[in-house]
């Protein structure tokens, strides 16, 4: 299969790519400041909160798959437009929800599909088409680490638009922001995407579906995906909690936060440079294993303000540094053709270990009074996902005979 020459210039691809994932991915990041202030106004419990949160997460996920089939057969710009409008109605949505009911449906599921159609699966679908092979993995990670430069950057901001205009408004004027999605997807809209659907397609959805479940390198890097899900977002959620249980401010909670964010554009603008020069799987598995050993040392050491700042600078190297390096991994196994749909399968698991580190975290502390059985679930879980990304097998894979769409 011969993929068609780059079309859109690369600066254009990754500055508009990269700016839509900051918006994206920043507003999100920053939605833990309206628990306080929502559940207070409105008379909900933390718990209601939560579950919105959580049913986020699985419909990004699952949102995520068809957002992705949609933006390998008619482009990105279309998907990113309809996301950017759905991100709209959910956060007037967040603002004006009378019911908990309402609010579980505008700030769960019409947020979490927006997330699909606006982030790392549909954006990184038009780098694999759009920039050359050898470049992908770096361009991947510049992406990422725009992203997370975004949740660096957008936090103090939404933190400064519920002081000045209030929870309500401040909600109202990041529907406005988000908009801008929409004239930066004009810079992404691909030249072969522009009638219904592109001319020549060598597989068919349910065919390149079958060749990814039936490849286990697939299914072990979808497995380390889940991984990665549980980790992070049992740290993100739960790890002020547990910062102020052993008695630290809540500043140290937020300088952690912040710091994640900051060192995380490192770490994945490192991982997608190195995913160019030497094989990913170890790269990986590198990623799985420092984590685990990262947090044995954090849990040995006396607690204080520096033993979580440390903690969270070096975590943060290792945050979504598992992005570019995956990703580019399904596009030289598999082409570009169907990458967006392959990466939010892969990204579904991502977000079922998403939703069972935040529910396992809330659960287990419950029941024991300590986060202690979660940490060591996510150590061993680490060690785990080094374990099966080593026998990923990274070559492209040889179709024996062209398959009729």
């Amino acid at each position: 299969m011969h993929n068609a020459p780059p079309k859109l210039s690369m600066v254009q691809v990754l500055a508009c790519g990269a700016a839509v994932v900051t918006l994206s991915m920043g507003i999100r990041h920053g939605f833990g400041l309206w628990l306080q202030p929502i559940t207070q106004a409105m008379g909900w419990t933390r718990e209601s909160f939560a579950l919105a949160l959580a049913i986020q997460n699985i419909a990004w996920g699952l949102f995520g798959v068809f957002a992705g089939m949609a933006a390998d057969r008619f482009g990105a710009f279309r998907v990113l437009v309809g996301g950017a409008a759905l991100y709209g109605l959910g956060l007037v949505g967040m603002a004006l929800s009378p019911s908990t009911l309402l609010f579980a449906l505008t700030a769960g599921v019409l947020i979490g599909a927006a997330q699909a159609g606006t982030t790392y699966a549909v954006i990184y679908g038009v780098l694999g088409r759009q920039i050359a092979p050898e470049k992908r993995s770096w361009a991947m990670g510049v992406a990422a680490a725009a992203g997370s430069f975004g949740q660096f950057l957008m936090v103090p901001v939404e933190g400064f638009l519920i002081t000045r205009l209030g929870w309500q408004d401040a909600l109202l004027a990041l529907a406005l922001l988000v908009l801008l999605i929409v004239p930066l997807a004009l810079g992404l809209r691909e030249p072969g995407f522009q009638g219904t659907a592109p001319a020549q397609r060598s597989q068919t959805v349910g065919q390149a579906l079958t060749e990814a479940l039936r490849t286990p390198s697939f299914t072990l890097l979808t497995l380390g995906y889940f991984v990665c899900g549980f980790q992070v977002v049992f740290i993100a959620v739960h790890m002020p909690s547990y910062i102020k249980d052993l008695g630290l401010s809540p500043q140290v909670a937020s300088f952690s936060l912040a710091l994640i964010g900051l060192f995380n554009v490192f770490g994945t603008y490192i991982a997608g440079s190195l995913g160019q020069r030497m094989p990913r799987r170890f790269i990986l598995a590198f990623i799985y294993l420092a984590r685990s050993v990262v947090i044995v040392v954090f849990l040995l050491v006396p607690i204080s303000p520096m033993s979580v700042y440390v903690f969270s600078a070096v975590m943060g190297v290792l945050w979504l540094s598992t992005v570019p390096p995956t990703n580019a991994t399904i596009a030289q196994i598999f082409g570009v053709q169907h990458l967006s749909m392959l990466g939010g399968l892969v990204f579904f698991s991502h977000q079922i270990g998403s939703f069972m580190g935040v529910w396992l975290g809330g659960v287990l502390y419950d029941r024991t009074g300590s986060y202690d059985i979660v940490w060591y679930i996510s150590i061993g879980l680490g060690v785990l996902a080094c374990l099966v990304n080593l026998p990923v097998r990274e070559r492209p894979l040889v179709r024996t005979a062209p398959q009729p769409a």
